[in-house]
């Protein structure tokens, strides 16, 4: 299937490493062009490099207000256009509810919530018919996952706001859908699994809960989310499309 996406252009943000850059990654194997974001200077240096032709990079940082409108003018700048911005960033900090500190919980969400929000109204102001943004969350929009209790807090939140989004953009033709990954073999997940202090048990009881047995590649998760945002999906927006390998309960 040809996804449409030779020559459009994308921003997607926490791109250096983990879901956002196999996100990339996958943008750009069918063609499109792709503006990444991190918040280090050399990590972005390097991602850029090694992701090859059809990616351009910038240092930024999401809870800066002045980002958005910065990066959606580089994409136009580097590329000539911008048809869309995958948002994605690191997880917030784990813990339970009576772990979890009121400075944590303020700057997650800075960084997880009112960052995501920004990027996502100022490419709603610019995008026109065809465009798409995509957010990048968790199953515990659905399902709340121990010792994640921040995440659990807000990440529902941004998927209401989504929802509504896409009731607004879509007489405009501008599409808004979430990817909801679990357990993806990224550094985010083996550090979580790290902390019950045996990983590789943790892993085998997590599996033990997939119906496919096994955790998710970013490699696969890339790919769903490049579909999602090709024209190929021209038809799909208002939905959070778990990515986990069939472990949530319901359908």
């Amino acid at each position: 299937m040809d996804l449409g996406l030779k020559d459009r252009v994308y921003v997607v943000t926490g791109a250096t490493r983990g879901l956002g850059r196999a996100s990339a990654e996958a943008l750009l194997a069918e063609g499109a062009k792709v503006l990444i974001t991190g918040r280090e200077e050399k990590n972005v240096a390097e991602a850029v490099a090694e992701l090859g032709a059809g990616a351009a990079g910038v240092a930024a940082d999401n809870t800066d207000a002045g980002t958005p409108a910065r990066l959606i003018a580089e994409a136009r700048a580097r590329f000539g256009g911008f048809d869309g911005i995958l948002i994605s960033v690191g997880g917030p900090a784990p813990g339970f509810a009576a772990d979890n500190t009121d400075e944590q919980w303020a700057a997650a969400f800075d960084t997880v919530f009112l960052g995501a929000v920004r990027l996502a109204r100022a490419a709603a102001e610019t995008l026109g018919e065809g465009g798409v943004i995509g957010f990048v969350l968790s199953g515990s929009v659905h399902e709340p996952i121990p010792g994640l209790t921040i995440s659990n807090g807000l990440r529902p939140g941004l998927a209401g706001f989504a929802k509504s989004l896409s009731n607004d953009l879509g007489p405009r033709g501008v599409r808004v859908v979430g990817l909801l990954p679990s357990r993806i073999d990224t550094d985010r997940v083996r550090s979580l699994d790290a902390l019950s202090g045996d990983a590789d048990a943790a892993r085998t009881a997590n599996e033990a809960t997939i119906p496919l047995r096994r955790y998710g590649t970013p490699e696969e998760f890339g790919r769903t989310a490049a579909f999602l945002l090709s024209p190929a999906a021209s038809y799909l927006t208002g939905l959070m499309i778990p990515v986990d390998g069939g472990a949530r309960g319901g359908f």
